[in-house]
């Protein structure tokens, strides 16, 4: 049986202005394989920066990747979107946000509204899983009002509203409670071993997980370091996975503590120097101008632009500067950008 997940020689770099790597920029991810197949759940474990989060969001298609380097239930993550729109593939980050038009992007889920009218407005759901989601949810909790833990208890039932084949797991137990935490545990344990489902759980919190994993990938600064089933790890150490997963970050930190050591020795800076590519450079009138305008935004959507002309006519120009928008003969125009360059 094919596997459901399958990383080969995945490489990635966050783009830059023109949609490309920037020249020199070393890869984010770098090289990582490692596959799964149905009824496995895997804990994604490394430091902060390692790159998890880069690696959950290409397996949940939101960033666009060879296809040959990604496969989930044996497609394409990124290009076929049946497989998010289906339910199939199923992602949770860490951060529950929309986009509002003209108010802001990525807000926070907190508007006036009731956990059940968001629970039952998703449509297509088995109603026995929905009860057994909604235990201990107050369907008469407001968004607005909410916890923060409440809040992400009524988002964990959403995501999970519709079988899943694989989900993706980012973080999305930050602010559970103990007991919310071990019901959440148990009922994907469940999902796994009765519906065959594959679960990627990034986290940091190792409470009653020494035996919930049946498989460990651990990753630092990019690279994979471990990939293997949970009893090949206890084999290799016999301390609890807590101390374990501590013992490879801090051996992870020594390491990265004596190459700055030796870079600062040389002379040269303790840390790479970071490649810039997604500022906007060079006099605006010498370059096209972007007028598109992402949903939800009173800004640019070419990264870095901080004065940008989005309408004008003869006359008039209209410009977001500041942050305000301000209506102004075009004779001004020239004048404001050698103020702002001043």
């Amino acid at each position: 049986m094919a596997p459901t997940v399958e990383i080969s020689h995945l490489s990635f770099t966050y783009p830059g202005i023109d949609g490309r790597p920037p020249p020199g920029a070393p890869p984010l991810i770098e090289n990582v394989c490692f596959s799964l197949d149905a009824g496995h759940r895997c804990l994604l474990l490394g430091s902060n920066g390692a790159g998890k989060t880069t690696i959950l969001k290409i397996l949940g298609g939101k960033h666009m990747v060879d296809p040959s380097m990604v496969r989930v239930l044996g497609r394409s993550a990124f290009h076929d979107t049946a497989l998010t729109s289906s339910g199939d593939l199923c992602y949770l980050g860490g951060e529950w946000r929309r986009d509002v038009a003209f108010a802001g992007y990525q807000v926070n889920i907190q508007m006036d509204i009731s956990a059940e009218k968001m629970i039952f407005g998703v449509v297509g759901v088995d109603p026995q899983r929905r009860d057994e989601l909604i235990l201990d949810i107050d369907l008469a909790w407001r968004m607005h009002k909410a916890s923060d833990g409440q809040r992400r208890r009524v988002q964990i039932c959403m995501g999970l509203l519709k079988p899943f084949k694989v989900l993706l797991l980012d973080e999305i137990t930050v602010d559970l409670d103990v007991l919310a935490r071990a019901n959440l545990l148990t009922y994907l344990k469940k999902e796994c071993e009765e519906r065959g489902a594959t679960i990627i759980y990034a986290t940091h919190i190792f409470d009653g997980l020494d035996d919930w994993p049946t498989h460990i990938v651990y990753i630092a600064r990019g690279k994979l370091q471990l990939a293997l089933p949970l009893e090949k790890v206890k084999e290799m150490s016999q301390l609890s996975l807590m101390r374990t997963v501590e013992s490879w970050l801090r051996k992870e930190r020594d390491e990265d503590r004596r190459r700055r050591k030796e870079r600062k020795e040389k002379g040269l800076p303790e840390f790479d120097k970071v490649t810039e590519g997604s500022r906007v450079i060079g006099d605006p009138a010498a370059r096209a101008v972007n007028n598109g305008w992402a949903a939800g935004r009173l800004a640019s959507t070419v990264a870095g632009e901080e004065n940008f002309i989005f309408s004008s006519n003869s006359d008039v120009n209209i410009i977001l500067y500041g942050g305000h928008l301000l209506f102004l003969p075009v004779t001004w125009q020239t004048r404001l950008q050698e103020c702002h360059n001043k």
